[in-house]
């Protein structure tokens, strides 16, 4: 049996509730800083239904300006660092903070507030925890695995964001298919207007500066291909750890005339429409929002067939997939992409049509409305 998606809950009718208050939504996260989760939280608070359901934010480490977006938006937002001293300690002060607020729904995000929260909010005696795992990244030793799997039992529902971070949902956390449901990411695709790729050799990345995203790997693909096609040119979007180290490796191949480092911008969309083709090189993803933002403004894609990246990318209508870590065929895969310039418009459409159709920020956050109505009814029976 597979995964349970979001669409075969929404086929069930789904009792109404007894009374006609809307219902309190908690959203637990470790912070509410820059980052591809954080900016998921924002659009929970922009596109939830109001007239149905109230939302609040807890953030467990740092916030920044995804917080204040929220705040705008009419939703509280806490920081409310975990202070106390042991595990137990700290799951009873998170417990004491969630009694008093009286949620209906407590949605943890990855692992910490997984943990905390679950054993949290079961102890506060929240009636629907639900969990999302929003990467593959986790579970990698073995109290990572026991505190995971102790927490997806408390939970009511573990909703990974793709089929393969579901796999492993499953595997680490021995969870049945009826406690796992895959609802994918989505974005906001009025934001990312459809402009087409641009009409030259120029491609582009977006991402966290970061030892996942195996941006070396990139440069030296780029190398590759310049020695074929010189007039190549990447535009790399974002800032992070490794910024000086991939900037000395683009000096010690020689490719600052090829590569540009842009550093973090608010005008994502623009630059993207200044591009061909959009390229990642990451060794894992969970559903990437920066390539289904690609997609949206209607980029052909090259990326790394890891994690949800084969659930976005359907080969070869929308882009092309290679394996990870290895330049050769990177650069390979750009070059033939580079040849398919015929074809880059028509791609571009069907990216855009496909993002459309299933990755709709709207679609999601109505999935996780749904769950959240499915849960409460089960366990008020």
């Amino acid at each position: 049996m597979s995964t349970i998606e979001a669409s075969e809950i929404q086929t069930k009718p789904i009792p109404e509730m007894t009374d006609s208050r809307r219902l309190r939504v908690c959203h637990l996260s470790l912070t509410l800083c820059t980052g591809g989760l954080e900016r998921l939280l924002v659009d929970f608070a922009r596109y939830h239904n109001p007239d149905q359901f109230e939302l609040e934010f807890i953030a467990l480490g740092e916030t920044g300006q995804p917080a204040e977006e929220i705040q705008q938006l009419g939703c509280p937002v806490f920081d409310y660092p975990l202070t106390a001293r042991g595990k137990l300690a700290r799951i009873s002060q998170l417990s004491h903070f969630l009694k008093g607020r009286n949620y209906d729904v407590l949605h943890t995000h990855n692992a910490y507030p997984h943990f905390y929260g679950s054993l949290a909010g079961r102890r506060a005696k929240i009636p629907a925890i639900i969990h999302t795992r929003h990467g593959r990244r986790f579970g990698e030793t073995f109290n990572e695995r026991l505190q995971f799997a102790l927490a997806s039992r408390i939970a009511d529902r573990v909703v990974p964001v793709s089929d393969d971070t579901g796999k492993r949902c499953k595997q680490i956390g021995w969870l049945t298919d009826g406690k796992v449901t895959r609802i994918w990411n989505g974005i906001d695709v009025d934001r990312f207007v459809f402009t087409g790729p641009a009409d030259d050799f120029t491609a582009i990345t977006v991402s966290r500066l970061s030892p996942e995203k195996d941006l070396i790997t990139m440069l030296e693909a780029v190398k590759l291909v310049i020695d074929t096609l010189p007039e190549f040119r990447l535009m790399i979007v974002g800032d992070g750890p490794e910024r000086t180290k991939l900037e000395k490796k683009s000096a010690e191949l020689h490719l600052e005339p090829h590569v540009q480092f842009l550093g973090e911008r608010n005008d994502i969309p623009n630059l993207l429409s200044q591009a061909g083709f959009y390229v990642s090189s990451s060794l894992t993803e969970g559903i990437s929002l920066t390539l289904l933002e690609a997609m949206s403004v209607g980029l052909p894609i090259v990326a790394t067939a890891v994690g949800g990246n084969p659930e976005i990318v359907e080969q070869p209508d929308t882009g092309t997939l290679v394996p990870a870590a290895d330049p050769a065929q990177l650069a390979d895969a750009i070059l033939v992409m580079c040849q398919q310039k015929a074809d880059w418009q028509q791609m571009g459409q069907r990216a855009r049509q496909r993002v459309e159709q299933h990755f709709n920020i709207r679609t999601m956050i109505k999935d996780y409305e749904a769950l959240y109505l499915n849960v409460l009814t089960t366990t008020r029976k």
